[in-house]
């Protein structure tokens, strides 16, 4: 079961039996796999991406980013992984698509060390 103890205990205490609860946590880690998926297509499907991140020697305020590969993985509720730029990369902890059920347009990406801030990517710069 992917709920720590006190969830479990909140979901118990409305009401929910722990064959429900199982069922719950077992939905979500489908939906983290299912992003996960559509995360990665997002970059795969384009080589170039604009995003809201602040770059240090950056002038524009959506930078473009050449994309080599984003590999995510999931564990739970959990998604990690490692987004690959032309030139430089980082880690990812977390994601959800913003916008486009079949086709993402609109992504946010939670990315660890060095930029350790929430960026949303997109398609293009109008998008954000």
């Amino acid at each position: 079961m992917h709920f720590d103890q006190r969830t479990q205990r909140a979901l118990r205490e409305a009401g929910l039996e722990n064959e429900a609860i199982v069922e719950i946590s077992d939905r979500v880690a489908e939906l983290v796999v299912k992003d996960a998926a559509r995360l990665e297509s997002f970059f795969d499907d384009n080589e170039t991406v604009y995003s809201d991140m602040e770059l240090a020697h950056g002038r524009s305020d959506h930078p473009e980013h050449a994309v080599e590969y984003c590999d995510l993985f999931t564990h739970g509720a959990d998604l990690r992984g490692y987004l690959r730029f032309d030139s430089w990369g980082v880690p990812v902890e977390g994601g959800r698509v913003l916008r486009g059920e079949e086709r993402p347009e609109l992504v946010e990406l939670s990315l660890g060390p060095t930029v350790d801030d929430r960026v949303k990517f997109a398609r293009s710069r109008d998008a954000l």
